[in-house]
């Protein structure tokens, strides 16, 4: 059993169900938005599909794929188990577990710019990994933000099959581009909403609630030379030395364009160590 889920379609680029300046926001990182998307998600699930015999059996919740830097959806997917656990409880239920799917390939592109054949070339040079003997005989629910070309979710089917998994599944998604006619480049319409320079991010990384994800990271790296440097000398040093942790865990290091940014944020923080242990 494979069943879809969106809380959320999308049918024109004239009127939206959800605030595109809200998703936009949390596509780079703004933890407050990603609680409420996850919360009304789960409830949306929940109202459609909850049903006492079906998750008597114990459900895996498992986030968009990511390598060492979450995406966006992961932080989405805290609220959303949250929630579902809430009424697992209330009902007698085992509560959800987590596993994470594994991928081999982090690329530079912005993945929402591109057209349905452009996705599908990029993506399919990846490949999906997942713990089967821990999902044995359970149900799997698979996270996303959103469904624009199905390319990604092709992917995931494509693991299934050549893992031989049998589980009854959930895709479950925020939103859903449903009407063809429209270019897949809207995600990145919704993407940038709100974020139009790198100066638009301060606000939300200086926020009470931020959370890095691989959108953020690589905006960051990707800007001039010239706007890093000012933007950087900013922000605070737990926020940098976070930055460039993680670009190194995503071996954005060994991706041409993110190395001149690298090696500049490599230098402020070898600055800042040598202001540290400076004697007064």
């Amino acid at each position: 059993m494979h069943i879809n889920f969106s809380l959320h379609t999308i049918e024109n680029t004239d009127a939206f169900s959800f605030s595109p300046a809200a998703y936009s926001r949390f596509k780079f990182g703004d933890d407050v938005i990603a609680a409420g998307f996850g919360a009304a998600l789960a409830k949306g699930f929940i109202a459609k599909h909850a049903d006492a015999a079906i998750f008597s059996n114990q459900a895996v919740v498992i986030s968009s794929p990511y390598a060492f830097i979450p995406t966006a959806t992961f932080t989405m997917k805290n609220y959303f188990v949250y929630e579902l656990n809430n009424w697992l409880a209330g009902n007698n239920l085992p509560v959800v577990q987590e596993t994470k799917i594994h991928r081999t390939i982090t690329y530079k592109e912005d993945y929402g710019e591109l057209d349905a054949a452009e996705r599908i070339k990029l993506i399919g040079n990846d490949s999906f990994h997942i713990d089967k003997s821990f999902l044995t005989g359970k149900i799997l629910i698979f996270l996303d933000d959103i469904r624009i070309t199905g390319s990604h979710e092709r992917m995931i089917c494509k693991m299934i099959e050549e893992y031989g998994l049998t589980n009854n599944c959930f895709l479950l998604y925020f939103a859903e581009l449903t009407n063809q006619d429209v270019h897949p480049s809207i995600e990145n319409y919704l993407n940038y909403f709100s974020v139009k320079s790198i100066e638009d991010l301060d606000v939300i990384i200086k926020s009470e609630r931020f959370a890095f994800n691989t959108r953020i990271v690589k905006y960051i790296l990707n800007t001039d030379p010239g706007t890093f440097t000012a933007f950087i000398r900013q922000q605070q040093p737990v926020f940098i030395n976070m930055l460039y942790n993680l670009a190194l865990g995503n071996s954005y290091h060994t991706i041409d364009v993110y190395m001149a940014n690298l090696g500049i944020l490599k230098q402020h923080i070898e600055c800042l160590n040598t202001e540290k242990t400076a004697p007064a």
